[in-house]
């Protein structure tokens, strides 16, 4: 009896242990996959099972019902349980960059203001087990981006990552360029990794006008992310003739660019080029994408940036969308050179004086105004020396303006069909005697063309001798001066006597 007494409080005691067991495994379905792992080591846990759901179809307003998704089943081998670094930088990048004090940063008043850069925004909903478990059975991977590989001079966002980190970057640049908005990573990922990648792909991938700076990403209680969603502005409505005008704008400008004779008058040419058609506005739409600056011509100072970072990397120059403060968030570039990397701010140089004070400039120059943050502070230093304070801006040139002649840009005379009849108007307007008439003709090229003119004497039969028969005169005499002004303009001072 005594045996059977203790054998039956045994089981007691061994079924309330199972319960609790039960109840754990219930609340905490790690410890099971942990103890299955333990007791089966040769299987691999299979976290990602795709099939295709059509609410979820429903749920999304894009992509286009054509476009082909890639089966998740093959990913799901790379899916380990291992965890990525804590930022996903890879341990090889070291920055040579000197970060200046923020409480010595003084912005001079005339730029004052002229920030705008918004940082990337993550909105995080946190699910529990079940409910990833739910999205793992009918998410995909969408566009994973195998194949790709990015140039790490060219692409120096995607050159600080680790190779998971890697592998998520190329989906989400995948992705993005597909408009295919929700997917599970491809890897294990958690939040914080998550923001480094994303916004590494933001940085290096100005061309991806339609991508938003803010993202949304499902996580589990031990912080891995489940779903991410990007976000895409009002041009992916009509994605196609949005992309048309974009990059029709841009050739432009690379089109005149290209034909200038090194990377340093390339990159002075869309500096002024920028300078010319875009406004700062910071109520601008779009205006962190390079869209607002190229298209619409308003922007802040994300915008100019990324519409520098685009051209200059059409024309091969590489050029880095860079990041931190000045006063309030903001934007600028790196521009490499051949002799080193430069800092440029077209943003400030747009301020309506001073157009190179920000141009082409070493970080001992933006020391006191400019401080680089986040994955910024990992970009190389800038050094270059060459091409540093080669121009001058027109107020310190000593040059005047046509608005100090009391005269408009349409009185400018840009070929010498219109100077030759400026001239012979303005000698029938005087009439006979002595006196000076002037007019300002526009570009080195013409006022070559006109020289050459008036070495040959081309200028006798092109207005002279009809203006003396006009008047009746029998003979004259003219002086000529030549004065350079602001903007590759020309005065030309005409001392005559008609008699």
């Amino acid at each position: 009896m005594r045996f059977i007494r203790r054998l039956m409080y045994f089981i007691a005691a061994l079924s309330a242990i199972l319960s609790i067991f039960i109840i754990v495994c219930a609340y905490r379905p790690d410890i099971t996959d942990k103890i299955a792992a333990f007791l089966y080591p040769e299987q691999k846990p299979v976290e990602m099972v795709t099939a295709e759901n059509s609410q979820q179809q429903e749920a999304v307003s894009y992509p286009a019902e054509d476009i082909k998704r890639e089966s998740t089943d093959e990913k799901a081998e790379g899916y380990g349980t291992d965890t990525l670094g804590s930022d996903a930088i890879a341990e090889s990048v070291v920055s040579d960059y000197v970060l200046p004090e923020q409480s010595e940063i003084v912005v001079p008043e005339n730029v004052s203001g002229r920030n705008g850069y918004q940082q990337v925004q993550e909105n995080s909903e946190q699910i529990d087990d079940e409910a990833a478990g739910e999205l793992q059975n009918y998410l995909d991977t969408g566009y994973a981006g195998d194949g790709l590989d990015f140039d790490a001079v060219r692409y120096p966002y995607y050159a600080m990552l680790d190779n998971r980190g890697k592998s998520i970057y190329r989906q989400i640049y995948a992705n993005a360029k597909e408009v295919y908005p929700v997917f599970m990573p491809v890897e294990q990922v958690t939040l914080d990794q998550l923001r480094n990648i994303f916004s590494a792909v933001y940085n290096d991938h100005p061309e991806l006008f339609w991508l938003e700076t803010a993202y949304s990403c499902k996580y589990r209680r031990d912080g891995s992310c489940v779903e991410i969603e990007l976000q895409f502005n009002r041009t992916v409505q009509n994605l196609d003739d949005a992309r048309a005008v974009f990059e029709g704008n841009a050739s432009q400008i690379v089109s005149e660019a290209q034909n200038l004779s090194n990377d340093y008058e390339k990159e002075k040419f869309v500096h002024d080029e920028l300078i010319e058609k875009v406004s700062y506005n910071l109520g601008a739409e779009m205006n962190q994408s390079a869209y607002s600056a190229l298209v619409n011509g308003q922007t802040v100072c994300a915008g100019y940036a990324r519409a520098y970072q685009y051209l200059l990397q059409q024309l091969g120059i590489p050029c880095y969308y860079c990041t931190g403060y000045a006063g309030e968030r903001h934007a600028w570039n790196i521009v490499a050179l051949d002799d080193g990397y430069y800092n440029v701010d077209a943003t400030w140089d747009d301020s309506g004086n001073g157009q190179y004070d920000y141009f082409n400039k070493t970080d001992a120059d933006y020391a006191s105004s400019h401080i680089r943050q986040e994955l910024s502070v990992y970009l190389p230093p800038c050094n270059g020396s060459i091409y540093r304070n080669l121009e001058q801006n027109p107020e310190e040139s000593g040059l005047r303006s046509i608005t100090d002649l009391e005269m408009t840009e349409e009185q400018v005379l840009t070929d010498m069909e219109s100077y030759y009849g400026n001239c012979y108007d303005q000698i029938l307007q005087n009439g006979l005697g002595s006196y000076t008439f002037y007019n300002v003709i526009e570009g080195e090229q013409l006022l070559t063309e006109w020289y050459g003119d008036y070495q040959g004497e081309h200028y006798r039969q092109a207005y002279m001798e009809n203006a003396m028969i006009s008047l009746g005169a029998s003979s004259c005499e003219m002086a000529l001066e030549v004065e350079e002004l602001q903007d590759d303009k020309f005065l030309i001072s005409h001392r005559i006597s008609v008699w």
